[in-house]
């Protein structure tokens, strides 16, 4: 059934076939309009959540085995080659 389908036949049932919320059970409560536009802004909201970090970035090319090196260590690889860098610069002139 195509969404056109699904709608049109939404909109062919009757009346007397809506649903009445008899007040009881909460579960049953239809969501108000502010609680569907949450969900809808809460799902639009997916993926990996912003960092107060900031990186860049950049392609680079490394010698194979200093990648084998670092990724044989298994994830977060990338990380660990960071902080070896940023080691590397406490103690080494940038320049």
């Amino acid at each position: 059934m195509t969404r056109s389908e699904a709608l049109a036949a939404v909109r062919a049932l009757p009346p007397s076939k809506d649903f009445v919320w008899n007040g009881v059970d909460e579960d049953d409560r239809p969501a108000t309009v502010e609680e569907l536009q949450a969900g809808v802004a809460a799902y639009r909201k997916r993926g990996r959540p912003v960092s107060s970090v900031t990186k860049e970035q950049v392609a680079i090319r490394f010698d194979r085995d200093v990648l084998s090196a670092f990724r044989a260590a298994g994830p977060g690889w990338q990380t660990r080659m960071n902080e070896a860098l940023r080691e590397w610069l406490r103690t080494h002139s940038a320049v």
